[in-house]
């Protein structure tokens, strides 16, 4: 059988993890007779832009799956159905029968439509998704390969600029984390505290609407208490009036998101409360970044890929792979698969659960959960 494998949506520092376990595990399988991917997902397979991936050393597969980024590149095209249909037959006429497709919920989406129009054109192909995402958004899954690495990049990047913020009182700053509408990420940097006076002093979360004067009133109290403020919010943070306080938007595929959010905040709270303020926005540097190195991240993404051509030679299409937490005092995953129907186009918001209803943070609860898979984000000592 020819397998094709293609990359959708924004890379992670793991994509290449998952790739790396989807050659190990098809080089396994004599069934498995040709394994190609596809140059910059659905676009290279349109272009039938293909790599022999079996040609490839071994020895470079391995170096390049601890590489941030797409091996192969990725795609954020919105297919038509008649480029779909123009896809399948590119496949189609190379022979291709297993299509292995990494993605969040919008790429699950394209591969569910890949998989049932196939069905519709009597082709046999077997369609395996391969969660890829740090937003951490995909149902029926207990995390995301992607997730774990950058919580940890944006935990790390907090507590470091709390340390300069404890050195130099008298200053605010934002720092803007990645995950659009979903809170996990920056839930992730409440890793970083440790002591009461820790950064970050408040975290906001895009699924919970943020009136401006409640922004500048718990700043305040933070500021009357410590004398500084270290915020993180999200980069899908809204007003109370589902508006990016003024900041300068962009569409993209997945809608509209601010660009400078932090930036304008930090204006606001600098003209309301009369503070000395700053914004850091790491932006991509958050997802790509491999200066925070998170092993388990790396093993599950290529678990992942593994699974999914096991999935496939066993007969399986339409699936997507998922983690499953398994039972026990020590952590450790499993994997398990479930239908496209149940995560394509939908987005696993932060549960409200998991919100600190007492103030701007999360409850105990979520660093129990989250803290294997981030691992420990050490604190810097202090003199006595």
């Amino acid at each position: 059988m020819i397998s094709l494998v293609a990359h959708s949506g924004g890379p992670t520092a793991v994509i290449n993890a998952s790739l790396l376990g989807v050659i190990e595990e098809a080089r396994r399988h004599p069934a498995i007779t040709g394994l190609y991917g596809a140059r910059n997902g659905i676009e290279g397979i349109l272009a039938g832009n293909f790599v022999d991936l079996f040609r490839q050393d071994p020895r470079t597969v391995d170096a390049v799956s601890r590489a941030p980024g797409s091996a192969l590149g990725s795609s954020r095209l919105e297919v038509s159905p008649d480029q779909l249909e123009r896809a399948l037959g590119v496949m189609r006429s190379k022979g291709v029968r297993y299509l292995f497709y990494t993605g969040g919920n919008g790429s699950m989406g394209t591969a569910w439509q890949i998989e049932n129009m196939a069905r519709d054109l009597h082709y046999e192909l077997r369609v395996i998704g391969i969660p890829k995402t740090i937003d951490n958004d995909l149902f029926e899954t207990d995390h995301t390969p992607g997730y774990a690495g950058t919580a940890r990049f944006f935990a790390c990047a907090v507590r470091d600029i709390g340390a300069d913020n404890l050195s130099l009182p008298g200053q605010v700053e934002f720092v803007e984390v990645l995950g659009r509408n979903a809170g996990w990420l920056v839930a992730a940097t409440s890793l970083a505290r440790h002591q009461p006076d820790d950064a970050p002093h408040l975290i906001y979360f895009p699924e919970v609407r943020l009136p401006l004067e409640k922004l500048m009133d718990e700043i305040d109290a933070v500021y009357r208490r410590l004398g500084r403020c270290v915020i993180a919010v999200c980069e899908g943070q809204l007003d109370e009036n589902g508006e990016p306080f003024g900041a300068d938007v962009r569409e993209g595929s997945r809608g509209s998101l601010a660009m400078n959010l932090a930036h304008r905040l930090a204006v606001l709270v600098a003209g309301g409360l009369r503070l000395r303020t700053r914004s850091e926005k790491p932006g991509l540097l958050g997802r790509s970044s491999v200066a925070f190195p998170c092993p388990t991240d790396w093993e599950e993404a290529r678990l992942c890929g593994q699974a999914a051509v096991r999935a496939a030679v066993e007969g399986v299409s339409g699936q997507m792979i998922t983690l499953l937490r398994n039972p026990g005092e020590s952590y450790s995953v499993s994997t398990g698969r479930t239908d496209f129907a149940n995560v394509a186009f939908r987005e696993k918001l932060f549960p409200a659960e998991w919100r600190d209803p007492a103030g701007a943070g999360v409850v105990p609860a979520f660093r129990d959960w989250a803290a294997p898979l981030v691992g420990p984000i050490a604190p810097y000592p202090r003199l006595d």
